[in-house]
């Protein structure tokens, strides 16, 4: 199986990574220093003190032509390059290679359906807090890392099965669902309550579910998140986002999110598609989301990115 991983910095460095380390042929579509970083170095992923693995010789480039078609492509970049990664990787996708996004929010998969055909997409989830610490090195904060795969008509493939596999092989916890669009409402869910409490607050998880105020509006964040999502037909629990908070007292409590990683970075925000996606698909059904519309409003001065004062 030929892996190309568009995107290689904390999520597509983190999964690409350890599958080329258990062996699997990986090539990472990167630029700048990170790129000559890996040409030169390697690929290191860090999660002191629970391990460092080191790759010393990966497949790294600024030029997909020169890889050629391949079997799968991982998309990992951030939602507002979503359009310049679909022409980036075109020369790799041939009429048999499968589209996997692990962007964030629920909208990813209609922008590859669009550009590469219904047939193509594999629906994916991924669940881990890792960024790009330094050029060559993709540091994971906690122990969580997680992927779920799933054909959109509920089949197991014979793909789906090969990249689960092979995920399984490189000591992911990966899984196959048979509903990959609740499984990523489920990630939704979550990932809007992390993101916009960790960002507009700037602080990690710990502080925000320690405090009786923080912890209630990430838990608001949520139950909008939850409620617009069954609005829109997704098959998620009316106690969805108190399941979720459960699962939040069980992280490392220095988790952050990638959006509060971008604030501090000075770069752009995916608010926009975050807790800004849950007030428009909102407006849609008819859901308030008052908390949501708050977290996009806080961040809208800082969505654009720029220097942080």
């Amino acid at each position: 199986m030929r892996i190309a991983v568009m995107g290689s910095g904390g999520v597509g460095g983190f999964y690409g990574g350890h599958l080329a380390r258990a062996g699997y042929d990986v090539a990472f579509i990167a630029r700048g220093a990170h790129l000559a970083a890996m040409r030169e170095h390697g690929l290191t992923i860090d999660n002191a003190p629970r391990g460092r693995h080191h790759i010393p010789r990966v497949t790294a480039t600024d030029d997909p032509a020169s890889i050629g078609v391949v079997d799968v492509v991982v998309i990992a970049v951030k939602l507002w390059d979503s359009d310049a990664a679909v022409r980036t990787v075109t020369p790799l996708v041939g009429p048999r290679t499968a589209v996997v996004s692990l962007q964030n929010g629920v909208i990813k998969d209609d922008i590859m359906r669009a550009a590469f055909g219904d047939a193509a997409v594999i629906g994916g989830v991924a669940y881990v807090a890792a960024s790009l610490s330094e050029p060559g090195v993709i540091r994971q904060t906690g122990a969580m890392q997680r992927c779920v795969l799933g054909e959109y008509d509920g089949r197991r493939s014979e793909r789906v099965t090969q990249l689960h596999q092979a995920l399984l092989d490189a000591g992911i916890a990966a899984e196959i669902s048979d509903d990959i669009r609740r499984a990523l409402w489920e990630k939704y869910v979550f990932l809007v309550g992390l993101s916009g409490s960790t960002t507009t607050m700037r602080s990690t998880i710990g502080p925000i579910r320690g405090h009786p105020q923080t912890r209630a509006f990430l838990r608001d964040l949520m139950t909008e998140t939850a409620a617009v999502g069954r609005a829109h037909g997704v098959d998620l629990p009316d106690d969805y986002a108190e399941q979720r908070l459960a699962f939040v007292d069980t992280l490392a409590a220095d988790m952050t999110s990638s959006m509060h990683h971008d604030l501090r970075s000075g770069n752009p925000l995916e608010v926009a598609w975050l807790s800004g996606g849950v007030v428009q698909l909102g407006r849609d059904v008819g859901v308030p989301t008052p908390a949501n519309r708050a977290v996009w409003d806080i961040l809208a001065l800082q969505a654009s990115g720029g220097p942080q004062e």
